[in-house]
Order: C-alpha cells, then sequence, then structure tokens
C-alpha cells in the first residue's frame, strides 16, 4: 500500500500541472493492465451494471456486487488510488447509509475513497464522509442514477440556468470537502469555467479537454461494448473482433482436431500403460 497514490499527491499533480488520468475497472486482471499502464485512479463504477452485468442502466447494481468488484479491482492495482462508486439508492435515503456504505467500499472492499452523485442535496453527506475520514467524489451534469429523472442520458448545462447551477452545485461540493469532482456530458465551456473556479481537481467525462483530468469506460476504449458508443469515447482498440476472431478460430481447431496437439496433452510412462493393457498409439 505503500505506493499507492493518494488524494494529496493527486492535487500536487494538478498544481504542478499534470493531467489526471482515471480509467474504469471491475475485475483484477483489467485493473492490473490499467495498473501496470500508469494510470492515476482506477474508477470501480456502477456502469459494471451494463457493460460487465448486462443491465440496461446502473440502477440494479447492489452495494455487494460493488464491495465484490472493489475487492478484485484493489488486489489487481498497487499503485493507482481506488474510487468506488456508491450504487443507487445505497446514499441517497439519508446521510447514516451513506457513511455506513461509503464505509463497506473502504473497509469490506479495500478503496480509498468513494464517489457519489448528486448536487445541493447531496452536501450534507458529503460533509458527514469527510469527517468521518472518507474521502468523497462528487459527481455532476450527466448522472447515470437519475436517467429516469433526466428522461434519458442527455447532455446538462446547455442553458445558462442549468449552467449556472452546475456551477453554483460545484462550489458547494467543493466548500463541503470532496477532494475532486466528476464532471460528465456537460459542455465544454461550463466544464472549463467551473475548473478554473474550483481549487479541488475536476475530472472529465464527456466534457471537453479543459478539466484537470479524464475519465472514460475501458470497456468503450477497448471496443469491447458494442451497445452503444458515446460521442466523446475515442477507442483505442477493437479487442471484441481480435478476441471474437480467436474465439472462432479456437472453435474450428477443436472442430477439424488440430486442437489439442500432442504439445498441448499429458502421457504416461510406457511401462505404466502397459500395466493398463493399453500402448501408445
Amino acid at each position: 500500500m505503500s505506493g499507492r497514490l493518494t488524494i494529496t499527491q493527486l492535487a500536487k499533480k494538478v498544481g504542478q500541472g499534470h493531467k489526471l488520468t482515471m480509467l474504469t475497472a471491475y475485475d483484477y486482471p483489467l485493473a492490473s493492465l490499467v495498473d501496470e499502464a500508469g494510470i492515476d485512479m482506477i474508477l470501480v463504477g456502477d456502469s459494471l451494471g451494463m457493460v460487465v452485468l448486462g443491465y440496461e442502466d446502473t440502477l440494479a447494481v447492489t452495494m455487494d456486487d460493488m464491495v465484490r468488484h472493489t475487492q478484485a479491482v484493489v488486489r489487481g492495482a498497487k499503485r493507482a488510488l481506488v474510487v468506488a462508486d456508491l450504487p443507487f439508492l445505497s446514499y441517497q435515503t439519508s446521510v447514516e447509509d451513506a457513511v455506513r456504505n461509503s464505509g463497506r467500499l473502504l473497509q469490506e472492499g479495500g478503496a480509498q475513497a468513494v464517489k457519489l452523485e448528486g448536487g445541493f442535496h447531496m452536501l450534507p453527506a458529503i460533509e458527514k464522509l469527510v469527517a468521518s475520514g472518507i474521502p468523497g467524489m462528487g459527481h455532476l451534469g450527466l448522472t447515470p442514477q437519475s436517467v429516469n429523472q433526466m428522461g434519458g442520458f442527455a447532455i446538462q448545462g446547455r442553458e445558462a440556468s442549468g449552467a449556472r447551477r452546475i456551477l453554483e452545485e460545484a462550489l458547494a461540493i467543493q466548500e463541503a470537502g470532496a477532494f475532486s469532482l466528476v464532471l460528465e456530458g456537460v459542455p465544454w465551456q461550463l466544464a472549463q469555467l467551473v475548473t478554473d473556479k474550483l481549487t479541488i481537481p475536476t475530472i472529465g467525462i464527456g466534457a471537453g479537454p479543459h478539466c484537470s483530468g479524464q475519465v472514460l469506460v475501458t470497456y468503450d476504449i477497448l471496443g469491447l461494448f458494442d451497445r452503444f458508443t458515446p460521442k466523446f469515447v475515442k477507442e483505442y482498440a477493437n479487442l471484441r473482433e481480435t478476441i471474437g476472431t480467436a474465439l472462432a478460430a479456437y472453435r474450428e481447431d477443436v472442430l477439424s482436431g488440430s486442437f489439442p496437439a500432442q504439445e498441448h496433452s499429458f502421457s504416461m510412462k510406457q511401462e505404466q500403460l502397459e500395466l493398463l493393457g493399453g500402448e501408445h498409439k
């Protein structure tokens, strides 16, 4: 744990003019790869509901889901700061629920911080988390857990009134003690304004280039999730195609009898085989 990045070190990097990098991971092997790539933060996002568990949205993800996947990620990542999402209805119901469930993600899951969506109504929870020694990351703009209230995954803050509210909420979240703020699905001009006004780092996703750092869903940038690809995603590989080709080749090898070959097989010594009444073929 001594080599793991801290929220203080991340703030210092931003102060020195460095951009922060963040990606999602939900299991041990992917977390290991993300960590080895030198990514600063890993988000165990409730997006696992869509890209791993196959749900239509994030709302069905449970605390047990988040704890189990956070444990796997922490085992795989030795350097990156691990932030775990608080899933739907694990913190909106009361400040006590927010603290208790955040504590689970740190105590049981091994995360170093939690993320929660929402503005003014989340301030008491953020304040209590910080007072309890739990680093909290805010999340404004397009908040997936409010998809039904928003009427879909719509860009937020395009009108002056909505943008002003996001700016005011961002300042309030900073004042409540959050160590950073995710801005999702907002115009780049608004993200730049918020970033300039805040002293804590902003992490953008679909928020343009002027945030303190960026986060994306790793399954999206690797081409593993095919249901849809948001405009703000840059696909760095098409692993779905690569994996599909490999799986089809395996099937053909089995059907043709070329796999497993001799080099993939184990053998018995001749004398042991003879005791069974068999022989090498």
